[in-house]
């Protein structure tokens, strides 16, 4: 690895957002800086997938789909990466394998080319079907070890799994650390080993929420890591990723010099500091999300999860209750069985810690989710639940052993049918926004459809009557 340039992802487009300001950067922020993002020589620029999908319908009255499209005609020599959850796509739960495959092919379709592909659980039985899909249709599928760390999660556990998903077909492997947990040292000695044990290029995320994410990237570039997620500067630590061009300026001179332009990098992040302001002055951007929080090492919190948890605590009057909050969140991890925080893991272990501290006993309230998860739903669970809170959750409910999407039959043609039963939705991804997000997605396609259907890039997509499914 020697002599070969670090390559840098970012994440300005999603990750970055997503952690600091709830998702909520609109497309129209975005234009104005693409053609110049263009220009950078990233290895990627991450801009899809995870929560942006949702937000899009539910928040900011636009086409994810069309998003895509807008950025890909902009930036057509930068590859588009996406996040996305394994068999859960970019939704909640579990969805059919025809879906997934489905889905797959669309994002690709629509301009993505790499596909960073996890689990929650880092149960590869979840992963199968998204990766087969991602290679079936010439994308780079990029398959993430959701990074913990736990009585069962250490070094070997994530070496072997590494392993087993390269055996899978992944093209890139991804050290995911969605709260910052990877400390520098940890950092050397994981992709040192992973760099010794698979072929593969090592990519690494991770974000600053416990002030340690620009060392760990020095430490995981001196082992010799391949790519590393950073976001500029305006949107950039805290709870998002560390900054480009603090490690764009570290390296320069050395041989792992990654090529970029500080000054076009800054010429960029000129435009985001603008909208960072903005969102500031709106409320938006909570200043909260930038400060070093080192209790995450003991909460295991990442950025998103963080913001969500301020804003159910906003919504019951709950402020103070912030901490309290963040000190249950390890216990209901531990009663879980250990899941590693983060989508949709995070979600269900930090609604549940916001109900316990809330109704003043545990696991007096218990959402769906958590029973899902408690049912074995998503996967198997790292480890041994608390057999007394299972019960308590989901009484002599059975616990599922098998793969869960086995257990779903296919799905897409219903959700055609549905759709045109309807009379809503136009397009082929239509029929895959509704089946992620069917309320969110039909109260979006009447204020959609309202407006002029012509696609302004020319792209013409079947309507969902001719969808041949």
């Amino acid at each position: 690895m020697e002599n070969k340039k670090l390559f840098i992802t970012d994440t300005i487009l999603r990750d970055a957002h997503q952690s600091q300001a709830a998702t909520r950067m609109k497309l129209e922020d975005m234009l104005p800086a693409l053609e110049k993002l263009d220009k950078i020589g990233y290895w990627s620029v991450e801009c899809w997938g995870g929560a942006t999908f949702d937000s899009c319908m539910r928040f900011l009255n636009e086409d994810p789909w069309e998003r895509l499209r807008t950025i890909k005609k902009h930036m057509p020599n930068t590859k588009l990466q996406m996040l996305l959850r394994g068999q859960n796509l970019l939704g909640y739960k579990h969805y059919s394998d025809d879906v997934v495959d489905a889905f797959v092919k669309k994002s690709i379709e629509n301009g993505i080319d790499v596909i960073r592909i996890f689990d929650a659980l880092n149960d590869v039985r979840n992963i199968e079907q998204a990766l087969k899909s991602c290679k079936k249709y010439g994308g780079i599928a990029e398959v993430a070890l959701s990074y913990t760390i736990s009585p069962v999660h250490n070094e070997d556990y994530f070496v072997n799994l590494a392993k087993k998903l390269e055996k899978m077909g992944a093209d890139v492997i991804c050290i995911k650390d969605m709260a910052n947990l990877l400390l520098p040292y940890s950092a050397y000695s994981l992709v040192k080993r992973l760099k010794e044990s698979v072929k593969v290029p090592i990519h690494l995320h991770t974000h600053n929420t416990t002030g340690t994410g620009d060392m760990t990237y020095l430490m995981a570039t001196e082992a010799g890591v391949d790519i590393v997620d950073c976001a500029l500067s305006p949107f950039a630590n805290g709870t998002a990723n560390p900054a480009t061009e603090a490690l764009v300026a570290t390296l320069q001179g050395t041989e792992r010099d990654t090529g970029l332009d500080l000054e076009a990098l800054s010429d960029v992040a000129a435009h985001f500091r603008t909208v960072a302001d903005r969102m500031k002055a709106e409320g938006i951007l909570d200043p909260k999300v930038l400060n070093v929080d080192a209790k995450t090492l003991l909460y295991q919190v990442p950025g998103g999860m963080l913001s969500n948890t301020i804003s159910q605590l906003k919504q019951a009057g709950k402020e103070d209750k912030y901490y309290d909050v963040l000190a249950e969140v390890p216990r209901v991890r531990k009663d879980f069985g250990y899941p590693p925080l983060v989508t949709p893991t995070s979600q269900i272990v930090g609604t549940q810690a916001v109900m316990n501290v809330i109704s003043g006993e545990r696991y007096k309230m218990v959402p769906k989710e958590s029973k899902a998860l408690l049912r074995g739903e998503y996967g198997t669970l790292p480890a041994p639940v608390n057999e007394e809170v299972r019960k308590k959750c989901i009484g002599d409910d059975k616990v599922i052993t098998c793969r869960p999407a086995d257990l779903i039959e296919p799905e897409l043609k219903k959700y055609a049918v549905e759709l045109k039963e309807k009379g809503i939705g136009k397009y082929e991804e239509d029929v895959l926004s509704y089946a992620l997000f069917p309320q969110v997605a039909e109260k979006f396609f009447a204020t959609r459809d309202k407006k002029s259907n012509i696609d302004e890039n020319g792209v013409r997509h079947l309507v969902v009557e001719d969808l041949s499914v």
